[in-house]
Parts: C-alpha cells; sequence; structure tokens
C-alpha cells in the first residue's frame, strides 16, 4: 500500500509538471516575442509627439467600449440561437472560448469547429449545438455578402480602392474579388443547402466528391450535407424576427470589430475620413482571408 500511495502522488505531480510546462511554455515565448517586437519598434521621439488629451483617453476607451460590443453581439447570437436557453453568463463563456480557439487554431478551424462541443457543455444537445454553429457559420458569410453592396452605395469605388500604389491596388482589387465571389459561392451553397434543398445539395456534394481528385474531403462533405440537412429541418420553422435578432448580433458584432480601429483614428488621426476608414477594413479582411 506504501509502494502504491508513493506512486500515485510522483504520478499526479508529474501530470501537473507536464500541464504546467505546457501552459506556460507558449505564454512564456508569447510574451517575449511581444517584448522583442515592441523594443525594436519603440520610437522615443514619435511617443512624445503623443498628446494623451482628453479627446485621445476618450477614443482609447470608445475602443474598449467597441471592444466589449464585439462579443456582447456574438453572447446575444448565442442567447437567440438557443431560445434563451443560455444564460448571459453561459453565452459569454461560449463565446469567451470560441475566440479563444479562433486565436491558438488554424482559420479553417476556428471557434465554430469546437463551438458545437462548448454549447453541448453548456446543456445544448449535441445534434441541436452542431445546427447552431452552422447557422452562426450562415449568418458571417450573409453578413460580407450583404455588406458589400451597402458600402459600394455609401463609398465611391475610387476611393475604396484608392491605396496610392497602382500595381499595389490592382492586385489588391483582384484578390478581394476573387475571395468575395468564393464567398459568395459559399453562402449561396450554404442557403441552399441549409434552407432551400438540403437533401439536394447533400446528394450533389457527395456526387461531386467522389472523383478521385476530391476522394479523401468525401467523408467530412458527407458530414457536412448530413449537418445542413438536419439544419434545414430546423431553420425553416424559425419565424422573421428570430432572423432579425440573430442577424442583428451578428452585425453589432463584425460592425464593432471594425469600428475599434476607427476609434483609435478618431483619436491619432482626427482628420481620416471615418467612413473610408471603415469601409476599407471590409476590404481588407475579406482579403486577409486568403491567408
Amino acid at each position: 500500500m506504501s509502494i502504491q500511495n508513493t506512486k500515485k502522488p510522483e504520478s499526479v505531480r508529474r501530470q501537473t509538471l507536464n500541464l504546467v510546462w505546457k501552459i506556460f511554455l507558449p505564454i512564456a515565448i508569447g510574451l517575449a516575442v511581444v517584448v522583442w517586437l515592441f523594443k525594436r519598434e519603440f520610437n522615443l521621439e514619435v511617443w512624445e509627439s503623443i498628446h494623451f488629451d482628453g479627446r485621445v483617453i476618450g477614443c482609447i476607451a470608445l475602443a474598449w467600449l467597441f471592444m466589449l460590443g464585439r462579443d456582447f453581439g456574438l453572447t446575444w447570437r448565442f442567447r437567440a440561437l438557443t431560445d434563451r436557453q443560455l444564460t448571459w453568463a453561459k453565452a459569454w463563456k461560449v463565446d469567451m472560448l470560441c475566440e479563444f480557439t479562433s486565436c491558438v487554431t488554424p482559420s479553417a478551424v476556428g471557434g465554430s469547429a469546437l463551438g458545437m462541443i462548448y454549447l453541448n457543455r453548456e446543456g445544448i444537445e449535441l445534434g441541436r449545438a452542431t445546427t447552431l454553429m452552422m447557422t452562426t457559420l450562415f449568418l458571417d458569410e450573409l453578413f460580407f455578402v450583404v455588406s458589400l453592396p451597402i458600402i459600394m452605395l455609401i463609398v465611391p469605388y475610387k476611393e475604396l480602392f484608392d491605396f496610392g500604389h497602382g500595381g499595389f491596388t490592382v492586385g489588391l482589387q483582384s484578390v478581394f474579388w476573387g475571395v468575395y465571389a468564393v464567398i459568395f459561392v459559399w453562402t449561396t451553397i450554404l442557403f441552399l443547402g441549409i434552407i432551400v434543398r438540403p437533401h439536394a445539395i447533400h446528394r450533389f456534394l457527395n456526387w461531386l466528391f467522389h472523383f478521385k481528385l476530391l476522394k479523401k474531403w468525401a467523408p467530412q462533405v458527407d458530414t457536412l450535407g448530413s449537418n445542413m440537412e438536419t439544419t434545414g429541418r430546423d431553420l425553416r420553422k424559425r419565424p422573421f424576427h428570430w432572423w432579425l435578432e440573430t442577424f442583428g448580433g451578428t452585425a453589432l458584432s463584425w460592425s464593432s470589430r471594425y469600428l475599434v480601429v476607427n476609434a483609435l483614428f478618431l483619436g491619432f488621426a482626427p482628420m481620416a475620413n471615418q467612413l473610408i476608414v471603415f469601409a476599407r477594413q471590409f476590404i481588407v479582411w475579406v482579403c486577409l482571408m486568403v491567408s
């Protein structure tokens, strides 16, 4: 008994040290990189030229408020999606976990991939959680598709892409429209696969991915098609005000994300055109999806 009791604490201690090592080593590396970058980029003359008056401090506080608005929008959306089954605290917890996952995983994985697990841990059935995360994916893509025509109506096209370098501007336009076309097609597939004809889209995707070149992705595509069918059965019963609320949370979150930069421009570069600053963030964000 004494030998077993001795081995058990050693095993627990080894596991604890291993966990601490895995947690604190990445944190230490991250902080070291931040310190190195700050030391390399810091310019004392530029820092002394900044006057932290009431306007600048107020704009920094406004940027923090918009950061909270980003997460409030996603929390509100989780609440609406679950028909108030999640409390505000639980919805906020799921949002924070999804944001953390998005930070530490590639974009192809993102927070949505594990969002269904987080929802399940908060009492949402796994099948329904999968349906809800498919819905968030559709809403996010829909926001991008809908936003562009609105931005184009408000901001002149020339000002939207005028970054001062001819070759760079042409390349940026090509990348943007290429990525936007992919997003538009993907959103259309989601719309047809979730709302209109989920079974037909499921069959089409299975047929498309049975070819040799695409066959290795066939299991994942089949799972996607099954999730579309499940999501479609649930979403076709939803009233208009439910869609309005969930899309409102989505729009609030993404708009707040962009307005953080607007608030900082307002503080440090007040002469900048705030509408163009907001619109160009949309352009840059879409282009960054390539990476």
